[in-house]
């Protein structure tokens, strides 16, 4: 049985290095169950959030171990259960006049929103923790689901550190310059 355990991972900012590191999971044999990778507060940094399943502690670590080994990496944090989680997702649905509005109405409970309507169709957009948006999703099924996207997960630890605050050594201070 496998776990989830979500890195938040410090990288330059470069070409190439998502495709090294996601090439590292295909080689190792590990999946890559969520992948969001976006510029940081620093131009010149990337954070990449991975979540991924593996079946103990130690394919973690040597998960860990193999991507600090990549130069562009400079600081992997695992996030703990408490962190702040989001994901975004865009749903088209089968939806008739009959059926609008109580499709916006179940749309509104979740604080989702309407962003596009057709004679036979609504597009609704929701943000929130994947649990949350499991069950927006699981109360939308019965209308008819003509499309989904969904992006990565992004996340951030809660309190005051910040993951470029706390560099591992003194790559992160020569990159941040």
């Amino acid at each position: 049985m496998s776990k989830t355990y979500t890195l938040s991972v410090l990288v330059e900012n470069k070409p190439g290095v998502l495709a090294r590191i996601s090439g590292l999971f295909a080689r190792r044999g590990y999946n890559i169950e969520s992948l969001a990778v976006g510029p940081t507060e620093r131009p010149e940094l990337s954070r990449i959030t991975l979540q991924v399943g593996v079946s103990d502690q130690l394919v973690l670590e040597q998960i860990t171990k193999q991507l600090n080994k990549l130069v562009e990496v400079l600081k992997i944090v695992e996030l703990e259960d408490s962190a702040v989680r989001r994901e975004l997702m865009l749903i088209k649905l089968k939806a008739d006049p009959a059926t609008r509005s109580q499709i916006i109405e179940i749309v509104q409970l979740f604080r989702g929103k309407t962003v596009d309507v057709h004679n036979e169709s609504l597009v609704v957009e929701a943000t929130g923790s994947p649990d949350k948006l499991a069950a927006l999703l699981e109360m939308l099924k019965p209308y008819g689901v003509r499309e989904l996207v969904q992006s990565g997960l992004v996340a951030l630890a809660r309190g005051s550190k910040s993951l470029t605050e706390r560099p591992k050594n003194d790559r992160l201070r020569a990159v941040a310059r």
